[in-house]
């Protein structure tokens, strides 16, 4: 008979039900008879032995904090009788460890492609679109005039669409905020998913054309335009022959064979539940694993959903001075925190508490799972693009907008987005939602392009795996639009840290 519940690691003192669970149920773990001592919903935690005050709660096989009062055998363990023990800031070491590797590398390590478009600077695309990019937020709906009307005029083979990202920064900022304003944008602006490019200006803005042109290293204007509104009698007409000029370019690539090595992907979790750590997350860095394994590269961020496990990834560096980036990240978000007086540690959210995940050890130990194994490679400021192939760190928050922005940015082809909860985000490259439950990928089917629950209900991890990695390959090669494409869900957010003028 199949149990209703998971023990994640052999040292643990809880387990995770997979079902809610009513005051006096009998479960058998271990070969005891524990009596559930109150309602359970599912995807929280039961203890399995005595805690006295004080004591580790222990799963994923390390502390998720520390009971407050007593918890029996039985018992409901979440916020009301377990807390944090994080508090301030920490000192590290550099303690490398062997990362682990997949057991099928040597066999897997050949032979796998996809069908991309090569840019004529090297890079690979998988998507090939028109992407329109303001310089400012004031000219948020041109960007959104422009794009529908050549969507309309420009319909064609071997181009994926006109598409624009509004959003409210350029003008009124100053110094790292205009800075990183710049540097996903300009980022943005060189991502090979997209054949050409067309820069949107206002022509008073802080970040004018000129200023933000210096910021791009390598500027093609054949492949990228621009155009300041102020400076045109007409900015639809205008703008139209520009794309117009646009769509010709793009249409000169057409998909052909390249290497695995090419892909990168960004790894990302929102509106976690009790089973990110269990289901999605665990499947998410085995296929991270194998993308690395054929040569390809992972991007991971979130940081301050790094903290409570942050060593474990600071262990995986591949020599000291990753670590000591690895380090600065880490105590930079935490200084972030404390400039502003806030908490380091007010996390996990209320929608993360309900559904399961009791403290941000709890949340952090499933969180950095979507890495996988892989020894950490690089770890790079907000903004930058990534350049080593493995599993690289990119500085940025948990924020799903901001951090899925900074992902793309980084130069992810695609975004893994694991979800417990739900959500119909996407950002400006293929999305793919991947639920943690089954029920979850029943109920939105509009917005869940793949369903990790049935880990819960049988599946082998092995099978999975191969499966979503398979799914990926088509992803890429463009047999298959994500539910964020197909549904027009594309948004970007960009990190504030200062005053507005």
């Amino acid at each position: 008979m199949q149990a209703h519940y998971v023990q994640i690691h052999p040292d643990d003192t809880v387990i995770v039900t997979l079902r809610p669970y009513a005051k006096g149920e009998i479960l058998s773990i271990n070969r005891t008879e524990i009596t559930v001592l109150e309602d359970v919903p599912a995807g929280h935690k039961i203890a399995i032995r005595n805690h006295a005050p004080g004591e580790d709660i222990i799963k994923y096989g390390y502390p998720i904090g520390a009971a407050t009062t007593e918890i029996k055998q039985g018992a409901w363990v979440h916020t009301h009788n377990v807390q944090t023990k994080l508090e301030g800031t920490l000192e590290y070491r550099y303690n490398p460890k062997s990362p682990q590797k997949h057991p099928a590398e040597g066999e897997q390590a050949a032979g796998l492609s996809f069908s991309g478009y090569v840019r004529k600077n090297g890079d690979v695309g998988i998507r090939n679109e028109i992407w329109i990019i303001n310089t400012v937020g004031c000219i948020n709906k041109t960007a959104e005039r422009l794009a529908a009307i050549a969507n309309q005029r420009f319909q064609a083979a071997y181009l994926d669409g006109v598409f624009h990202f509004p959003h409210p920064y350029g003008c009124s900022q100053l110094g790292d905020d205009l800075s990183y304003t710049q540097k996903i944008l300009g980022s943005l602006v060189q991502h090979p998913n997209a054949a050409g490019v067309l820069v949107l200006g206002l022509g008073c803005e802080n970040n004018y054309i000129d200023l933000f042109k210096s910021t791009i290293p390598d500027l093609d204007e054949e492949r990228v335009k621009f155009m300041s509104v102020q400076e045109v009698e007409d900015e639809l007409e205008t703008g139209l022959d520009l794309i117009a000029d646009l769509v010709v370019y793009a249409r000169q690539f057409k998909r052909e064979t390249v290497p695995l090595s090419k892909l990168k992907i960004g790894l990302k979790c929102g509106g976690s539940d009790g089973f990110s750590g269990v289901t999605a997350n665990p499947l998410t860095g085995a296929v991270s694993d194998m993308v690395i394994q054929h040569g390809g590269t992972s991007i991971l961020t979130e940081v301050p959903e790094m903290f409570g496990a942050e060593q474990i990834l600071m262990d995986r560096a591949t020599n000291e001075r990753v670590f000591e980036k690895l380090v600065h990240v880490i105590n930079g978000f935490k200084a972030y925190f404390m400039k502003y007086g806030q908490p380091i540690y007010e996390n996990p959210s209320p929608g993360n508490k309900k559904g399961g995940i009791t403290t941000l050890e709890e949340k952090s130990l499933g969180c950095v799972q979507k890495g996988g194994f892989a020894p950490v490679v690089d770890v790079l400021p907000y903004g930058s693009r990534v350049s080593k192939p493995g599993l690289n760190i990119v500085q940025g928050p948990g924020n799903d907008l901001v951090s899925v922005t900074a992902l793309a940015a980084a130069g992810a082809h695609m975004v893994l987005f694991t979800t417990g909860r739900g959500t119909p985000f996407g950002g400006p490259v293929p999305t793919v939602k991947i639920a943690t439950n089954s029920s979850l990928y029943s109920r939105k089917k509009h917005w869940i392009d793949y369903n990790a629950g049935c880990l819960l209900e049988g599946s082998r991890m092995e099978e999975v795996k191969q499966d979503l990695f398979s799914y990926l390959l088509k992803v890429a090669s463009g047999e298959v639009k994500t539910k964020n494409e197909q549904y027009g869900f594309r948004e970007i957010a960009i990190f504030k840290d200062g005053v507005t003028l």
